[in-house]
């Protein structure tokens, strides 16, 4: 039996058994937090477990890395969506220790789509779209960095009201313990 059969045969019994009763809540975040944090398998319970965090308390937005990748994607649509139509107050972007994005090179990614068929053509194309791969698809240096890279998107997008909060975290997926990172203090000019 397929892993998906396997999902289809649980969710069937799941809904039979009305185990939903257990997870009551609504569309809008009880806590008013959006988390914007990486797609790491490791933060999937820990994550919320470890920031007491129930159903319906939060928005989770995950992307491979926390990484805001374009201030006008998805990423910041779902953030704006959360904020102007789901009362969010404060958005929480957790990075993680140990991250797959820490030293990931375009290079070595695009070495491995070639290898699974992809055509270097393809490839081409794409770029000839304008789209720089290589900045599209490369990794970080220090999640600290990342982090604070991608809370600077969100804070200077032109469609982010100046009352919410954004938060800078680093969370440890093997403990669960939660730093906060400080960011360096605006330039005044």
């Amino acid at each position: 039996m397929s892993n998906i059969e396997k999902m289809l045969q649980f969710n069937k019994k799941f809904v039979e058994q009305k185990q939903y009763a257990l997870y009551p809540t609504t569309k809008y975040p009880t806590k008013k937090i959006a988390v914007l944090s990486c797609m790491d398998t490791r933060l999937t319970e820990i994550l919320p477990a470890a920031l007491n965090f129930r159903n319906g308390d939060i928005k989770i937005i995950k992307t491979a890395g926390a990484i805001i990748s374009h201030p006008f994607g998805s990423v910041m649509r779902s953030l704006m969506i959360a904020i102007y139509q789901l009362g969010v107050e404060d958005i929480l972007v957790i990075g993680h220790k140990d991250c797959g994005m820490q030293g990931m090179e375009s290079s070595k990614l695009i070495d491995k789509m070639i290898d699974r068929g992809i055509e270097k053509e393809k490839l081409d194309i794409i770029r000839r779209c304008g789209v720089d791969l290589d900045k599209w698809l490369k990794g970080f240096d220090r999640v600290e960095d990342s982090i604070l890279a991608t809370v600077n998107i969100i804070k200077q997008h032109p469609l982010i009201p100046s009352d919410i909060g954004i938060h800078a975290f680093i969370i440890d997926p093997e403990t669960g313990k939660l730093d906060k990172i400080n960011e360096p203090a605006p330039v005044v000019k």
